[in-house]
């Protein structure tokens, strides 16, 4: 028996398989690693 995950803000068919969750931890994963390197590099731009 397979889990219903098909709701929410992911509402298409297949959006609780593991390719489409390891491509949206990636990409959170990501964008989370670039905003902390801007944050980085905005901080000490002027040191």
């Amino acid at each position: 028996m397979a889990a219903d995950f098909d709701r929410g803000i992911m509402k298409f068919k297949g959006a609780d398989s593991r390719p489409m969750v390891a491509i949206s931890a990636v990409l959170v994963l990501g964008f989370i690693g670039l905003l902390i390197w801007w944050g980085l590099q905005t901080a000490y731009a002027f040191s």
